[in-house]
């Protein structure tokens, strides 16, 4: 399988070297691409990531899969795309307005909807679990944690 990814940030040399993956700009990986999974964290630059424009990129016949955050979604003009075949489909396990689906998407058949449990792994859920604890044992012991979300309430 051809295997190209985009990124805002520095090349992933492992994935290149051990998947043959191309880095692309998005334009392109979008007009290729038959399957197109999303892994980015929701900022100000990917909020609405996907939209109207980049949706009529895509193949008649691509998937767009979104496991990251729902807002990087324009979950409006998804429902559109879906509801014109403009694409394939779709597989949801993150909303825009969670937990909350823009009206007709739950009606489509060309989308699959899950209920936000992509991390529901045993592997996943003991390294979270973890990761709590070592976070809590630092704050007990006067340090700061290793993820803390909001650094300046310490």
């Amino acid at each position: 399988m051809k295997v190209l990814y985009t990124t805002q940030s520095n090349r992933n040399v492992v994935l290149e070297e051990i998947l043959g993956a191309k880095r692309v700009d998005l334009e392109t990986l979008l007009k290729e691409s038959d399957f197109i999974s999303i892994h980015t964290p929701l900022s100000e630059k990917t909020k609405h990531l996907i939209g109207t424009k980049e949706l009529s990129l895509m193949k008649k016949t691509a998937y767009l899969i979104n496991t990251a955050r729902g807002a990087v979604i324009d979950e409006e003009a998804l429902v559109i795309a879906l509801r014109n075949k403009q694409i394939a489909g779709a597989g949801l396990d993150v909303y825009e307005e969670e937990p909350k689906l823009k009206p007709g998407l739950a009606e489509l058949d060309n989308v699959v909807l899950a209920p936000h449990l992509g991390s529901a792994t045993i592997e996943a859920r003991t390294k979270m679990s973890v990761i709590a604890a070592e976070n809590i044992i630092a704050v007990l012991n006067g340090q700061k944690p290793n993820n803390c979300v909001n650094q300046e309430g310490i």
